[in-house]
């Protein structure tokens, strides 16, 4: 079996969006660049420190960090703003604090408070905000949500605003994710699906896990659906090709598959030792740090000087400790309030 999967034909090689670096600069402005350069510093300072707290033993539960690709989803935000629906997996952190929850509410939340996004009760995998539809357990769970959000703006015929679905690469091998692609080509529905490959589901190379190299590439034209491939290690390639699919998207409410090339720089979850690749592979991929590279880029444009990365660093740091702090001292749930609201039929 394992020759069979080592010796099939390799697709042909992925293109990324072609974009202009400096055109993006231009189009964003200092102000919006800088701003995105700390909302990823934002990211990297709550996981490092959420992943210090489970450590110690006040977080329990399962626990996904975010951390190395912070520029996909910062890039989103910046591409098509907050008004439309989002839906996303287990690594939801990121996500939940772009869309402008508190680092307080969600560290409050992964220690099981009762002043935390969840009350305490969906801990790591499960924030929530207004425009978030949930971080879902389930892999592929949440690719049937994101599609019926994007009926729901069809059906309303709101004609500015789209659903964006973040998946992982070992979802697309789901059922889920293929009748949730068919119905949204269907009925022409306003999705954009991101496959975050970020090469490993879970433990499992997605070389050996998926029959094709080309996640968009390969799997869209069984749907009639376009597909695009982003670097995403590149703030800049992820902001202009997350920009063209929306316009595209907005002007023929027409689903878009996109892959973003990525790789976490974590196990799969806080339990995962990741020995399934070298140390020498992690440094190597380590060098495209999305946030060093953003950073270099700002510093070169005369943006920012390294004095302020600093500033802006440090800055993120105590507010993530102080979030800390906040749990410590947040109350636990009463148990008297367990049942209230769960409905059931």
């Amino acid at each position: 079996m394992s020759e069979a999967v080592e010796d099939r034909k390799i697709s042909p090689p992925r293109h990324f969006f072609q974009h202009d670096p400096k055109q993006v600069i231009k189009a964003l402005g200092k102000e919006v660049l800088i701003d995105a350069l700390q909302k990823m510093m934002m990211i990297r300072n709550f996981e490092v420190r959420a992943e210090s707290a489970y450590q110690q033993g006040k977080i329990g539960g399962f626990f996904h960090a975010y951390i190395g690709q912070e520029a996909i989803q910062t890039a989103v935000l910046k591409a098509i703003g907050p008004s439309n629906w989002f839906i996303t997996s287990y690594r939801c952190h990121a996500l939940a604090l772009l869309l402008g929850a508190s680092m307080n509410d969600l560290m409050a939340e992964l220690y099981g408070r009762a002043n935390g996004n969840a009350k305490g009760r969906g801990g790591s995998m499960h924030f929530f905000t207004e425009r978030l539809l949930g971080g879902f357990g389930i892999v592929g769970g949440q690719v049937p949500i994101a599609t019926g959000a994007a009926f729901s703006i069809k059906y309303k015929e709101i004609k500015t605003e789209v659903a964006i679905c973040f998946l992982g690469d070992g979802a697309v091998a789901q059922g889920a994710f293929h009748e949730s692609l068919n119905l949204a080509a269907l009925y022409k529905l306003p999705c954009i699906y991101v496959i975050e490959n970020n090469l490993w589901g879970m433990g499992t190379a997605v070389s050996r896990a998926i029959s094709v190299e080309r996640l968009a590439e390969d799997k869209a034209p069984g749907y009639g659906m376009k597909a695009f491939t982003f670097d995403g290690m590149d703030f800049f390639n992820c902001y202009a090709g997350f920009k063209h699919v929306q316009e595209y998207v907005l002007k023929t409410s027409e689903p878009v598959l996109i892959e973003v090339m990525t790789e976490r720089f974590r196990g799969h979850s806080i339990s995962d030792p990741g020995i399934y690749r070298s140390k020498e592979e992690l440094k190597a991929c380590q060098t495209r740090d999305p946030i060093i590279l953003l950073q270099k880029a700002l510093i070169e444009n005369g943006i920012l000087d390294e004095e302020r990365v600093k500033e802006m660093d440090a800055k993120e740091r105590s507010l993530a400790v102080a979030a800390m702090q906040h749990a410590e001292l947040s109350p636990w749930p009463d148990p008297i309030t367990l049942e209230e609201d769960v409905f059931a039929e």
